[in-house]
């Protein structure tokens, strides 16, 4: 078994597969301004196991939303959660990679990224897929943010190494400007949705995923770099979170 799949191993069971909340994703909704009694084309990119998917479909009961991720192990998952939610009707999956989407110019109302941009980029994210937005369109996503103008050099060190556009709000929001958005507005995502809804899961997990792999080098390699980034957090979590931004492109 390969490094992704032991990844989607330990991650597939979770709820959500990185920080959030469905009380965030409500109050992001609205700060774009959309009406949710109208008939939205959404779509969600990197959509994981579906939390943010669901929250959507209770918060706009006649959108019509894809589901987007390249891992079908968990876009099934969402798919028997959809149907036990009553949102089969209303929810497509769809299998692609989120730097080659099959959608055409003008397609959606509202593109919604929670956690997942970082795989291509925040800059050729929010660039690539201002196309698929009508006119007026929203772009919701979360980025890892620096909230602070100074880091420790460790944590510094860690994440411009595992990623290396970190970087504060306010460069964040340029880009945006930069390339043909209007910023609605943006937050930071608390506490809570990182270590409650996120890490205290994923911990929960651990010594099951290492019995089924029977304990395996690579197992355990594994749950030490996911054990290492949770320490990172609960040693500097003044310093970093995911910042929620919200913005419209402009025509």
């Amino acid at each position: 078994m390969d490094n992704l799949d032991l990844l989607i191993d330990l991650h597939q069971p979770n709820p959500r597969q990185g920080p959030g909340g469905d009380t965030q994703t409500a109050l992001a909704l609205r700060l774009t301004g959309l009406d949710p009694a109208l008939p939205l084309t959404v779509a969600d990119i990197g959509c994981g196991t579906g939390a943010s998917t669901q929250a959507l479909g209770r918060l706009l009961p006649l959108a019509q939303i894809t589901a987007v991720d390249f891992l079908p192990a968990f876009l099934a998952e969402l798919q028997h959660s959809n149907a036990a939610a009553g949102l089969a009707d209303r929810v497509t999956t769809l299998a692609a990679s989120m730097d080659a989407l099959p959608f055409v110019d003008g397609q959606f109302d509202l593109i919604w990224s929670e956690g997942a941009i970082y795989n291509m980029g925040f800059e050729n994210g929010v660039r690539s897929w201002r196309r698929f937005l009508k006119p007026g369109g929203v772009l919701v996503v979360s980025e890892l943010t620096w909230t602070t103008e100074h880091r420790p050099s460790e944590l510094q060190a860690h994440w411009e190494r595992e990623y290396p556009e970190v970087g504060t709000a306010s460069a964040k929001l340029g880009v945006l400007e930069r390339h043909g958005y209007s910023p609605l507005g943006y937050f930071v995502l608390p506490e809570h949705c990182w270590l409650d809804n996120y890490y205290r899961p994923l911990q929960a997990g651990f010594n099951g995923f290492l019995q089924r792999h029977h304990h395996s080098e690579a197992a355990r390699a594994v749950v030490a770099e996911h054990e290492h980034e949770i320490a990172l957090y609960e040693a500097h979590k003044a310093f970093f979170s995911y910042g929620v931004y919200v913005a419209q492109r402009l025509a």
